[in-house]
């Protein structure tokens, strides 16, 4: 499955104390050439008068920028999250996690306050093969959290702390974000607490292989916001103070930032959040198929005339894709009106559907535009 980044590597950023994930870097860039400069002299130069500063209009001032408020309205619903495994929990661990890894014995990472009665997003690799659970405010209050329920395939983890009336954050619309648009990065990094970042954003719908699995959902928002270990959990938000994500993961050869960073857009968080608050668990829906994203390379193989958007391979039988009638060679490039140009942008608009939504699917088929309604069907892999 051919990716966009060249840089492909991403560190997880549980804790600094045993519970963060490392993934380090398979693909190297390459520096950069200098440049080699022409000393050549010019033989004749035209003189220009240049109007003097205080001639210049007003309106070119550069701008300031102040997040005070933002970081204000923030600050109080970012928490702390100690995660760990009881003596007497050892031996039920493996079976609430429904894997076979040995035990992690915790760590440490950020979280945010989700809703007023106390429930708190955080990643699921802050608390994966743990027990117990420590919340603490960013008033130092602390409260022994439940886990909820998780969703390994995207990194998601629901907590709950008892109480009411909690500080929460207004959600912004993570479809509506721009590239460019100022961002700032909240949590606990390298045990310093209410810690806050700024930056932009730089791309959207990253993959970035961070997740194993070819069910795992991808999309990330890419941000040079610094984060650290430590801030896996806490959430990115907007110049307003709105939650835009939940920071994940970091490109880097040492572990620490090197200038780029990952969150998982807030539509798709709030769908699998809202799910396991309702059940316990997020219930995936199925498209049935097997894809690619489509460049120039294979739409010159594939004899096609456009370049963006998602080749399905093959479609399984039975699947939502089979009974809407997708085929194998079909080009996905937009659902729902939302333009799909790569493999990213169709796995997070699946993966934010709910069983029995119908989508309007527009395929590129015999070199011609065809638009179906499919609906989605439970996933059969649990």
């Amino acid at each position: 499955m051919k990716q966009f980044l060249s840089l492909l590597a991403a560190a997880a950023l549980g804790g600094i104390l045993g519970g963060g994930l490392v993934y380090h870097q398979i693909a190297a860039i390459a520096a950069p050439t200098p440049v080699e400069l022409m000393e050549q002299a010019p033989t004749s130069a035209r003189l220009v008068s240049l109007p003097a500063v205080t001639d210049l209009p007003s309106q070119l001032a550069a701008p300031t920028f102040d997040f005070s408020e933002a970081a204000h309205l923030v600050t109080p619903a970012v928490v702390h999250i100690q995660a760990s495994v009881t003596s007497e929990g050892k031996e039920g661990i493996k079976a609430m996690f429904d894997r076979n890894s040995p035990l992690q014995g915790g760590g440490e990472g950020s979280g945010v306050i989700y809703t007023s009665n106390g429930y708190v997003l955080t990643n699921h690799h802050v608390i994966e093969g743990t027990n117990k659970v420590e919340v603490t405010l960013n008033n130092n209050s602390k409260y022994a959290a439940e886990i909820v329920g998780y969703d390994e395939k995207t990194d998601i983890a629901v907590l709950k702390i008892e109480g009411e009336n909690f500080p929460y954050l207004e959600l912004a619309d993570s479809d509506l974000a721009e590239i460019g648009q100022w961002v700032l990065a909240v949590g606990n990094p390298l045990d310093l607490n209410s810690t806050v970042t700024a930056g932009i954003i730089s791309a959207k719908g990253r993959s970035i292989e961070l997740i194993p699995g070819r069910d795992a959902i991808e999309s990330f928002i890419q941000t040079d916001a610094a984060v650290n270990p430590g801030n896996s959990g806490g959430p990115l938000v907007d110049a307003e103070g709105r939650l835009l994500g939940i920071n994940t993961a970091i490109a880097t050869r040492t572990g620490l930032f090197q200038g780029y960073s990952f969150a998982i857009p807030i539509n798709l968080v709030q769908r699998i959040a809202d799910d396991i608050i309702e059940t316990g668990s997020f219930r995936r829906v199925f498209l049935g198929v097997d894809i690619y994203s489509l460049d120039a390379e294979s739409a010159a193989n594939l004899g096609v005339n456009i370049n963006q958007g998602v080749v399905i391979e093959a479609v399984q039988s039975g699947s939502s894709a089979a009974q809407g009638s997708l085929q194998a060679g079909d080009i996905v490039v937009e659902i729902n009106g939302r333009t799909v140009r790569s493999l990213p942008d169709l796995t997070e608009i699946i993966g934010r559907s709910r069983i029995g939504d119908v989508l309007e699917i527009k395929v590129y088929r015999d070199q011609a535009y065809l638009d179906l309604a499919i609906e989605m069907l439970e996933s059969v892999d649990k």
